[in-house]
């Protein structure tokens, strides 16, 4: 089956099951509010998207036209099923995560060695960048910052810049409550996709 097929069939199976709940429980567990009683309104990435129950469907606020990448609906709709506003405070590696060795190889490969490569040279480009995506600085390595891409699912990047003597590195950290509402490829998902962001932005 095609990827793209994963994805409608993952996003209709999630959409079904959440229309059997009340969007005011769903918006209460996720910390999405709703702008009415049928939609969530919920910022991303430097969008905004607007959510319509009880069918699921997303619509780019700014341009109602425009298609949402399906792997963003996916991993939203999933977040929505199983959140909780529990965040443990303490930051664990993509290795931890329940379940994630599986995925290891393809979570670095996706977010961490692009981190890396675009931005071990160049922190203030990612400084930058992280700026114009509303992320908090924070005090480790050379650069780097706290997301909020959803609102109980912070993610933490940091780069160490490369010298002469040692190579670039970089790493995502997670809340430690991360496994109890994502599954490891979506956990990957959450990870890369603003890393893609930033590249686009330190254009």
């Amino acid at each position: 089956m095609a990827r793209v097929d994963d994805f409608k069939q993952a996003k209709a199976l999630a959409a079904s099951e959440l229309a059997q709940e009340k969007l005011d429980d769903i918006s209460r567990r996720s910390g999405i509010p709703m702008v009415d009683p049928q939609t969530l309104r919920l910022p991303f990435l430097g969008k905004v998207y607007l959510i319509g129950y009880p069918g699921f469907d997303f619509k780019d606020a700014a341009d109602p036209a425009a298609q949402v990448p399906l792997q963003e609906q996916v991993l939203i709709l999933h977040y929505l099923q199983k959140c909780r506003p529990q965040l443990k405070g303490q930051w664990i590696a993509y290795r931890e995560i329940p379940g994630a060795g599986f995925y290891f190889s393809a979570f670095v490969k996706r977010a961490v060695d692009p981190l890396k490569k675009v931005f071990g040279q160049n922190v203030e480009g990612l400084r930058k960048a992280a700026a114009k995506l509303g992320a908090t600085p924070m005090e480790t390595g050379n650069a780097a910052f706290r997301f909020e891409l959803l609102p109980y699912a912070p993610i933490q990047m940091v780069v160490w810049e490369g010298d002469e003597e040692f190579p670039a590195e970089a790493n995502i950290l997670f809340d430690a409550s991360v496994g109890d509402y994502l599954s490891p490829e979506d956990a990957a998902w959450l990870a890369s996709l603003p890393v893609y962001r930033l590249m686009a932005l330190s254009r």
